[in-house]
């Protein structure tokens, strides 16, 4: 954004300008009426962008250009002894004129063409997206490396960048470090085995004396939890948001092969109740920071993708998130009038149907589930020594139609019972650092993780992941 004084500053020196963006050029307009300033127009500019529309009456051609900066086109006016040859829709183009006031309702300001050059031509018949037939994801979805000039997935990418932005600034701003843990790694967080293991391409690469690359087995990331734990030895505060990857032979519309997580770690840190505050915490400022900034973008969906959408994502930024007890959410399943598929008991794990019934009874408000069966869980979550119940300290968030969207737990910080576990596992040498993280100055502490995929496919209503992300990649499917 422009501040007031360097923006006079370009009005003084603007019969030169080059806009790359036509988006920042309507914000000066706005700026500059707002200041009441005198012919604020009547500035040469340079567009470059791919075009929506051509269209000549009489003697003008009109012309609208997309840079990609925003849904809406900017239109351009010109002569039409001006019209380059092989001038069409879908092509580049590189316009320059001067910018004026509109006198059109629609739109602020409009471009009046002195040149236009085709700097990239279109073959009109062959390409498959087209604007003014409105196309559904899953025709989309068949042109990963065309989709993105589609306004459902420009408006999703700008989407994805302004909250990739607003997850830093969340962070940032309550003092957490940002750390860019490892995509190789030796270790499986999870314990489930769903892992991607590296080989090197070139046999050669290995020997008979030394079979691995790396000297150890190496496994594309399920999680960075683990190495935020290390971290959080020095830092009280840290998170990390990067790829992941889960070998899970899945085709439904809520996982993907890769895909985004936030993860945060916090020491000194001894209840599950002020883990769950941060999670609340960045759904909500997050998300209203998204609504702010990406208006007419999160519009889009909501009108065209998901009708409905936009009340439920207010009645849920304006609600308290529930919690209840692993325990408590086993009797409301007993006792709901439904018939599930999987028939809740207490030591087994929920599933989706569970999730969503869990989430409708308590009104479409996101649902913190916390204290599940020792047996259920990952061996690095506390221990609650609760008695013929075990559990373990650790809450999973439910979201209205997507089910889980944040996973996190206090972390077992007492050595003797950590090593216990693995020992029972059998993975006590494979974790030996992890135990002297106890060994040398720990303190009580923990974290989640959040989808990043599930997380948009939350606030937008979307309701496949492979349409929340640029180039899905699930079992069976890897294009580009």
């Amino acid at each position: 954004m422009f501040g007031v004084r360097c923006l006079r500053l370009v009005l003084r020196h603007c019969s030169s300008a080059v806009l790359p963006k036509h988006a920042v050029a309507a914000k000066l307009l706005r700026v500059q009426e707002a200041l009441e300033v005198q012919n604020p127009t009547n500035m040469d500019v340079k567009v470059q962008g791919w075009v929506r529309s051509v269209r000549s009456q009489k003697e003008i051609l009109f012309l609208h250009v997309n840079d990609g900066s925003s849904l809406e086109s900017l239109q351009v006016v010109a002569d039409t002894g001006l019209e380059p040859r092989d001038l069409a829709f879908g092509s580049s183009v590189e316009v320059q004129g001067k910018l004026i006031k509109s006198p059109y309702q629609r739109q602020n300001v409009e471009l009046v063409a002195d040149s236009i050059r085709v700097v990239g031509t279109c073959d009109v018949v062959a390409f498959p997206v087209k604007y003014k037939t409105r196309q559904t994801l899953d025709y989309l979805r068949q042109f990963p490396h065309l989709r993105c000039r589609s306004n459902t997935l420009s408006a999703l990418l700008r989407i994805r960048s302004e909250a990739t932005a607003a997850i830093h600034a969340f962070f940032k701003d309550h003092g957490y470090l940002h750390v860019h843990t490892p995509i190789i790694t030796s270790n499986d967080c999870e314990g489930a085995g769903e892992v991607f293991q590296l080989k090197p391409a070139t046999k050669d690469a290995d020997s008979e004396e030394n079979p691995h690359f790396f000297n150890v087995p190496a496994f594309l990331t399920v999680s960075g939890q683990l190495h935020l734990e290390a971290i959080t030895g020095a830092f009280t505060k840290a998170f990390t948001f990067g790829p992941t990857f889960r070998a899970e032979n899945s085709h439904s519309r809520r996982h993907l092969s890769e895909f985004y997580m936030v993860e945060a770690e916090f020491a000194f840190v001894d209840s599950l109740q002020e883990i769950m505050q941060v999670m609340e915490d960045l759904f909500k400022k997050v998300t209203g920071t998204v609504l702010s900034k990406c208006l007419h973008d999160v519009g889009l969906f909501h009108k065209h993708v998901a009708p409905g959408q936009e009340g439920k994502l207010e009645h849920i930024l304006k609600s308290r998130f529930i919690t209840m007890s692993y325990s408590e959410a086993i009797e409301i399943l007993k006792r709901a009038p439904h018939v599930f598929t999987y028939k809740p008991e207490w030591g087994l794990d929920l599933q989706r149907e569970h999730e969503k019934y869990l989430v409708e009874h308590c009104g479409e408000i996101p649902v913190f589930v916390f204290n599940y069966p020792y047996d259920l869980k990952p061996f690095y979550m506390r221990d609650n020594e609760d008695g013929p119940r075990h559990t373990v300290a650790a809450v999973d968030l439910l979201v209205p139609d997507i089910g889980e969207l944040c996973g996190g737990s206090l972390r077992e910080d007492r050595l003797d019972l950590l090593q216990s576990r693995l020992r029972r596992m059998g993975q006590e040498d494979n974790y030996q650092w992890y135990l002297e993280l106890r060994q040398f100055g720990s303190t009580p502490h923990g974290g989640f993780g959040m989808g990043f995929e599930r997380y948009l496919q939350c606030i937008l209503g979307v309701e496949s992941i492979k349409d929340v992300i640029p180039f899905p990649r699930s079992s069976h499917s890897c294009v580009l």
